[in-house]
């Protein structure tokens, strides 16, 4: 068995990173590309190497010479590599192609070698790799028979939206065996040159074929293994992610801040959505409006201030629609310059990070479950300006009573001072224990009280960024809102707010759905040895690591072993240095996937250990 390995392009798409030299000599993480498969394919046991080179064809060779880890290499030179593709790449060097059994693969991909080792291992003398076509994937796709042979290789340009399911993307690797090489792939190879010419793609070839009876290529869908194909930044930027080492491959998920739907066999923990709302049929609703909203201008935001104003059955002119909470929560920090601000810890980051200039004094619980205390509240509102109540909070889950924030509110208001309260995941809190206080007639009775609500995490719709903040003091609404654009709301957020009316009631009963299932999830979670869960009345728990359990051995192994991202809160202020993890409260399956997960990996020895 021999590797030859396409490695002539330019990669124009990857700016600066390929301005002097090729794609396969570009670094993820201190190792160039061709050397990540060379590694792997002298591992699986090839015996040859050949490599087709063109754009920074020098360097290639500097770098790799004249064998690989005792594998000989072999070079061939496309010199017309600006105007071919790599179907004329392939061809140049058809007389080493068709002397062995090949693995034919393209150097700009990134990918773990066990993909190698299975297509060495599979009994189909010719294979091609093939991963669940995903939205984000371009280039070729195939579709199979039962028995897994191709039917079909389409372009991206011929693929049907209606058949998106059936689509498998080409991970570009490929087993192929010398006989199918010489009376199949190479005849055709010329002929296809002959008529269409040099810049087009090998794939074509295996077009034609798979359009004959009996051509005998044969997918081999992947599983869990990882693997990306690097074309532009954007591609670079993934797979430093898909591919971190070991130990900074969670900080390196947890820094994108989501945009995880790239990843599709992840399990995303960390971030805290209502996974029971929307339902399917407001889901619907949306697809069929889909084309307006996606080709016309959402209203202003003045028109969403009224469209939340609806919503949430306030007074028009006391409530505004931010892009997300975090926006609001801006906005309103820039509008308490020196004064002294009073942020619980452990908290939400924005809180601490939103108020520049300000004098932001961190208070922490001195309850072991975090229980937050009114008097202890209400003092620290005597010693300041602003009290900032997360209510439940995050990422305790503890919240107060609807009394005691009454009490509170009554408390501040008397002095003249401000409680801003965020009310995010009070949907989820059981009734008789807590409420929103989102209404007019307590907007109206406390002017100096600012309620601030994420929209996005308690119905489900974090991709629509959408937020709001209510107040009676309207000279502080009017200076917040300049700090908006005219179209803070996306059209899709605009369309949500608009229809939500026909569709509270099932929103109502998925907080239920929620509560139950954080009950069940509780009981599940608190069954585990080495872990303590703390009472929650929000959409998630935070669990406390019994010694010598590490949360960040924790979440590591679980991102690496289980692909399940969770979010490690040790290094919250406020917490002490205690090993915390924060875990959302997911639908039944998915959180019986966490709970076996965590316990595989704290009942492993030394997985999670401090």
């Amino acid at each position: 068995m021999q590797a030859l390995i396409l490695a002539a392009g330019m990669g124009r798409r990857l700016g600066s990173l390929t301005k002097d030299q090729t794609k396969c000599m570009l670094k993820l993480h201190g190792r160039t590309l061709i050397e990540r498969s060379l590694d792997s394919v002298t591992a699986a046991g090839v015996e040859r190497i050949v490599l087709v080179v063109g754009y920074g064809a020098q360097a290639v060779q500097d770098l790799i010479g004249e064998a690989y880890a005792g594998v000989p290499v072999s070079y061939v030179v496309n010199h017309d590599f600006a105007t071919t593709n790599n179907i004329h790449s392939l061809h140049l060097a058809r007389d080493e192609f068709v002397k062995d059994d090949t693995l034919l693969l393209e150097s700009d991909l990134v990918y773990d070698a066990s993909i190698i080792t299975r297509l060495l291992a599979d009994p189909s003398p010719d294979l091609a790799a093939v991963a669940r076509h995903q939205a984000w994937m371009d280039g070729t796709v195939v579709t199979l028979s039962d028995d897994n042979v191709i039917d079909q290789f389409i372009p991206k340009t011929s693929m049907k939206n209606k058949a998106y399911a059936k689509y498998f993307k080409t991970v570009n690797i490929y087993k192929f065996s010398q006989g199918f090489i010489q009376t199949s792939y190479l005849p055709f190879l010329e002929a296809y040159i002959n008529s269409v010419g040099h810049n087009e793609y090998y794939e074509q070839v295996l077009r034609v074929l798979a359009g004959l009876d009996k051509h005998g290529l044969v997918a081999m869908p992947l599983d869990a293994e990882r693997w990306y194909e690097i074309d532009d930044l954007q591609d670079y930027e993934i797979a430093q992610t898909l591919f971190a080492p070991e130990g900074s491959q969670y900080d390196s998920y947890l820094a994108r801040h989501g945009g995880y739907w790239r990843f599709p066999w992840l399990r995303d923990f960390c971030y805290l959505v209502n996974p029971y709302f929307p339902p399917p049929d407001m889901l619907d609703e949306m697809k069929r409006s889909f084309e307006p909203l996606l080709r016309e201008y959402p209203s202003a935001a003045s028109v969403q201030d009224h469209l939340v104003a609806k919503m949430f059955d306030c007074e028009p002119g006391t409530i505004v629609v931010g892009n997300g909470a975090a926006e609001l929560i801006g906005a309103l920090g820039l509008e308490t310059t020196g004064l002294r601000v009073a942020v619980p810890v452990p908290t939400f980051e924005e809180y601490l990070k939103r108020f520049p200039g300000s004098d932001v004094i961190e208070f922490a619980s001195s309850d072991p479950d975090l229980r937050p205390d009114l008097e202890r509240y209400q003092a620290i509102a005597d010693q300041t300006d602003i009290v900032v109540l997360i209510n439940p909070d995050n990422p305790s889950g503890q919240c107060l009573p609807t009394e005691d924030v009454l009490a509170l509110a009554a408390h501040m208001e008397g002095s003249g001072k401000r409680l801003i309260l965020d009310e995010s995941f009070v949907d989820f809190a059981e009734p008789e224990h807590c409420t929103s206080l989102l209404s007019r007639d307590v907007l109206d009775a406390y002017p100096h009280l600012v309620i601030i609500k994420s929209i996005s995490k308690s119905y489900g719709v974090p991709g629509a960024r959408l937020g709001v903040l209510a107040t009676a003091d309207r000279d502080l609404l009017s200076r917040l809102r300049p700090h908006r654009t005219v179209w803070n709301i996306n059209s899709f957020g605009e369309y949500f707010l608009q229809i939500i009316g026909k569709y509270q009631d099932r929103y109502a009963a998925s907080c239920v759905e929620i509560r139950a299932e954080r009950a069940r999830f509780f009981t599940l979670l608190n069954d585990i040895p080495g872990i303590r869960v703390l009472p929650s009345h929000a959409n998630y728990f935070l669990c406390e690591l019994e010694p010598p359990g590490s949360a960040t051995k924790l979440a590591t192994a679980l991102l690496r072993d289980h692909g399940i991202l969770i979010k490690d809160a040790s290094m919250k202020p406020g917490l002490d240095g205690r090993e915390y993890v924060r875990i959302a409260v997911k639908s039944a399956a998915d959180n019986d996937v966490l709970a076996a997960a965590v316990h595989a990996v704290l009942s492993a020895p030394g997985s999670a250990d401090g």
